[in-house]
């Protein structure tokens, strides 16, 4: 991965959602840790003025640059973060600013690419830059987007979408998966799949963590996805062909094939597979259970198919993973 740097640009001002600002630049400087060379980004926070900028959070912010100095500069990706008011009733609502819309546009035009985190996607709309687009913000804000904007086209249930140059981003968190899938765009898949791999190492689990025990296939960008994902979760040790998995999601078997291609980059059987390792990684860690018993309990119909499949997917076998991956303090 070589060439120069690519510049991003993180709007901040007052009263912005801290993670919106903070979470991105995270997903970017893992691809640095990821690779060899000095490439990849170059983030920096830009607002008004120089002065401390105070979060939602109530945690102040320092910019490393204004508004104008960043209007001089080749951008290659503008990240607009939101902010939203909540009323004594609870009702959600997106905020807006002129002078704020105002630059967006201006910075808009000096940027390759534009993304939008969580409710920033009422500021691209303010701007006029989703007008005919396609694009979705946090479920609480999508009535108010369409409201205030009808030649948008407000689709509240991807978890983010993109339409030609511009990007929104549905949610705080589904920034990471926003992140994820410019970095996918930018220096490729599996450079990304790295990325989310290291990321989710900051969960800290009890009793020594496991760099293999967590998912790495890429996220899925549509709660239908979401949901098939977590039916095979639920039913592990069920036969789970394409058959029932189709009928479970209301399409035919040669649509829910191209659906696990389009946003998993995978077969639905492969990742069925993956899941049932990581369901078996699990248990190799935190239980003294015999192979019989995990390759039974993770949908494996024979210990020879269980190791095939920790072949596979890890480069290793059930008993070496054990050996090595193994909680202390566990019965």
């Amino acid at each position: 991965m070589g060439g120069v740097q690519r510049f991003i640009v993180v709007l901040l001002f007052e009263g912005v959602d801290l993670l919106d600002v903070t979470g991105p630049p995270e997903v970017f400087a893992g691809l640095r840790r990821e690779t060899d060379d000095a490439s990849g980004y170059h983030v920096v926070l830009a607002a008004e003025t120089l002065d401390p900028v105070t979060t939602a959070a109530g945690v102040r912010v320092l910019p490393d640059l204004t508004f104008e100095q960043a209007a001089a500069r080749r951008i290659d990706t503008l990240l607009v973060p939101g902010a939203v008011q909540i009323d004594d009733q609870r009702r959600v609502r997106a905020l807006t600013d002129a002078g704020l819309v105002a630059w967006v546009r201006t910075l808009a035009g000096r940027s390759r690419r534009v993304a939008s985190v969580c409710v920033g996607a009422h500021l691209l709309a303010a701007a006029g830059l989703l007008d005919g687009k396609r694009a979705t913000t946090h479920w609480s804000t999508a009535q108010q987007l369409a409201a205030d904007h009808p030649s948008v086209e407000v689709d509240p249930d991807p978890i983010f979408i993109r339409d030609g140059g511009v990007w929104t981003g549905a949610g705080i968190t589904a920034c990471l998966d926003l992140s994820l899938a410019l970095v996918a765009e930018d220096f490729g898949e599996a450079a990304a799949l790295r990325v989310a791999r290291q990321l989710v190492m900051y969960l800290k689990r009890p009793s020594g963590q496991s760099q293999f025990s967590v998912p790495i296939e890429p996220v899925s960008t549509t709660r239908r996805m979401d949901e098939l994902r977590r039916h095979v979760t639920q039913n592990i040790t069920a036969p789970l062909t394409v058959a029932d998995l189709a009928a479970h999601a209301h399409v035919s078997e040669r649509q829910l094939t191209r659906l696990f291609k389009a946003e998993l980059g995978t077969t639905p059987a492969s990742y069925i597979e993956s899941a049932r390792v990581e369901s078996a990684r699990n248990r190799l860690e935190s239980t003294d259970d015999t192979l019989e018993r995990v390759a039974s309990a993770c949908g494996f119909n024979t210990v020879d198919t269980l190791i095939r499949a920790f072949r596979r997917k890890l480069g290793t076998t059930p008993t070496e993973y054990r050996n090595r991956f193994r909680r202390t303090g566990t019965a």
